[in-house]
């Protein structure tokens, strides 16, 4: 049995379960603290891989064990034995066992990259921005066996602009989220039976799954703030969307939305008409205003909307579809 005891109590033996660049940016501030690194758990990366988690601990000489074991009741054991003070859960969206979340010392916590309870579940960010939101968050909580139901420890909410993406928005939760990860770690070294454990509202909590909204497809017939929400909302720029850019049909093909913008122009013919083109793009009309439609996805590449669209075309969605907000 492998124990890592220390005499200083403040020094916490700390276990990183994560993937994305908010795990690596916890690491390296792990690293460059006083905290002893038991191990990193990660995707396992391929040779050619070395920007991710995986690669980056292994460069930083610290211990690496595959993500997927934290699945494992076994895994426990192996937690306990290395005498693991803090289990830190950074964007893995591995689900661990009820045993692992109970091996650590002092507990396992999630960063969550909304507020709960109202946003809890996959790709919140997006959702925020799909609801029109004007407000979001970022959740530091415990992990208990219901997924994103445990003791809210800290949180930190911040504004929405018009001209956030899904990606900057998760960028913000990112930024916002790294000083609560500190925070925690300096309360569970000095004072952890003070680290606070608030139990959520649950008549306010609501799960979102992961899968985009309307089966991927765009609702014209909505107002325009709700079609130009859906489109920022799917916006991952330069990375891929979790939930691919908005579809619609154009003469028997698939296209993506991939930039629109406001008018405020009003409209009053059928949604989904393709108005006149302007200089920066195309107009397409939906329940009340004309948006214009910037560059649009084919063939998986990004082109202007004006290489294919003219007016007068129609855009829609496959009439076995059935469009709904609902997530």
């Amino acid at each position: 049995m492998v124990v890592h005891n220390t005499t200083d109590k403040r020094r916490l033996n700390v276990l990183l379960v994560g993937e994305e660049a908010a795990a690596i940016q916890t690491l390296r501030s792990l690293a460059a603290g006083p905290h002893h690194v038991v191990a990193v758990m990660a995707k396992p990366a391929a040779p050619s891989q070395t920007a991710g988690l995986w690669s980056t601990a292994q460069r930083l000489g610290f211990p690496t064990w595959p993500a997927e074991l934290v699945k494992c009741e076994s895994t426990a054991r192996q937690i306990a034995d290395h005498g693991v003070d803090l289990i830190l859960n950074v964007h893995s969206l591995f689900i661990m066992n009820p045993a692992v979340t109970q091996s650590a010392r002092i507990g396992a916590f999630n960063m969550h990259p909304g507020p709960l309870p109202e946003y809890a579940g996959l790709n919140v960010p997006s959702w925020a921005i799909y609801f029109g939101e004007t407000q979001h968050g970022v959740t530091i909580h415990e992990m208990v066996e219901e997924i994103d139901a445990g003791t809210i420890a800290y949180q930190q909410r911040f504004p929405i602009t018009a001209d956030d993406t899904g990606m900057s928005l998760m960028l913000k939760c990112v930024r916002a989220g790294l000083p609560l990860i500190r925070q925690l770690l300096e309360d569970a070294a000095h004072a952890a039976p003070q680290i606070p454990r608030i139990p959520q509202t649950f008549q306010q909590r609501r799960y979102l799954k992961g899968a985009a909204p309307n089966q991927g497809w765009m609702c014209w017939n909505r107002p325009a703030a709700d079609v130009l929400n859906h489109v920022r909302a799917a916006d991952y720029s330069p990375f891929a969307s979790p939930w691919g850019h908005p579809q619609t049909q154009h003469q028997g093909r698939t296209i993506g939305i991939a930039k629109t913008c406001a008018t405020q122009a009003t409209c009053a013919v059928e949604p989904g008409t393709v108005g006149q083109t302007l200089e920066n793009g195309i107009q397409v009309a939906t329940a009340d205003e004309w948006v214009l439609l910037e560059k649009i996805e084919l063939n998986g590449q990004r082109i202007d909307a004006c290489q294919v669209l003219a007016p007068g075309d129609r855009l829609h969605q496959p009439a076995d579809v059935s469009l709904s907000l609902k997530p």
